[in-house]
């Protein structure tokens, strides 16, 4: 379940661009307006507010506010207010390109999104950068790494329910035998992760954990820098627990010596309109405290209150 809160009767996108604009062009900014506003609108009242503000104003908001804002609340409020599938687009083109990439957001576009949903993530990706997200993927990756992402970033799977048993079981025995005798990049491995469902996946998977008693996640060891082994275990949590994954992120992300404001951001703008409902469960039940709670003792200022916002606690 979502947390964000739209009210039930929201003023109209011009009322909306008023205010955003008074904000902006006052005497200083007015952040706690603009809060007020995007912190309360779904995807298409945004979308709304954006077009309606470059109508009356002949500016791009997304620009002014660029201008407007610094730091983490402004990278915040950037990827807030942009199309789900554009911000993805720009997470995607950023973990790429950083002089440390993040391989761990291309496997979570890739395996979190619904078919539909990963291909307009791509089709945003090529308007926004004239190439496509799988060449992009091949030019900054190599070896199994290059191979395992491509195959997660590249195949249209199938996005029903219906799963053939027999299969789960034999594909189970594969990945068992890869994975014990250190083949974690085989063809095999590739092939079943970056060509079976969802659902399929998670079938195997739960072969995977009858016939060894252990879960597949916990089998894939080894040398925790190897960004491919990393690559590979993210892809198997998040198709089989994606909630259970972004509240492990959110526990990393507060509990480093120095918050990761990046990842912060990235789970709580992303899953606010989705789950996060659920992934503040999930991390309530590792954690001793609630997610709330945490995000406010470790950020601050208007970074602090627009994340609260998204959480649906801004009265925290």
């Amino acid at each position: 379940m979502a947390t964000l809160v739209v009210p039930e009767n929201n003023p109209s996108p011009v009322e909306d661009a008023e205010i955003l604009r008074k904000a902006c062009k006052g005497w200083g900014t007015d952040e706690k307006a603009i809060i007020s506003v995007l912190g309360h609108r779904n995807a298409f009242q945004r979308k709304q507010i954006r077009q309606t503000y470059e109508e009356l104003y002949q500016e791009d908001l997304i620009k002014q506010l660029e201008s407007e804002l610094s730091g983490d609340f402004e990278k915040a409020i950037y990827r807030w207010i942009l199309d789900p599938a554009d911000r993805d687009a720009v997470l995607a083109n950023v973990a790429l390109k950083n002089a440390k990439p993040n391989y761990r957001v291309i496997v979570e576009i890739s395996c979190v999104h619904s078919p539909n949903e990963l291909l307009e993530v791509k089709r945003a990706y090529h308007s926004r950068y004239k190439h496509s997200l799988e060449e992009d993927v091949a030019s900054h990756t190599k070896g199994d790494l290059r191979k395992l992402l491509f195959a997660l970033v590249g195949t249209y799977k199938y996005d029903g329910n219906e799963i053939d048993s027999r299969l789960a079981a034999s594909e189970a025995k594969i990945l068992h035998e890869m994975i014990r005798g250190k083949s974690f990049g085989h063809e095999d491995v590739i092939r079943i992760m970056g060509t079976r469902s969802r659902a399929q996946l998670i079938a195997t998977f739960n072969c995977f954990k009858d016939q060894q008693s252990t879960s597949i996640t916990k089998s894939i060891v080894g040398d925790p820098d190897d960004a491919f082994l990393e690559a590979l275990r993210v892809a198997t949590r998040c198709i089989y627990a994606p909630q259970k994954y972004f509240g492990k992120v959110l526990q990393n992300a507060i509990n480093k010596v120095g918050t990761d404001e990046d990842a912060l951001t990235r789970v709580i703008v992303t899953r606010a309109e989705k789950d996060l409902k659920d992934i503040k469960e999930m991390y309530h039940k590792r954690s001793t405290v609630t997610l709330d709670h945490a995000v406010a003792k470790e950020t601050s200022g208007d970074y602090q209150a627009f994340l609260l916002t998204l959480l649906g606690s801004e009265g925290h």
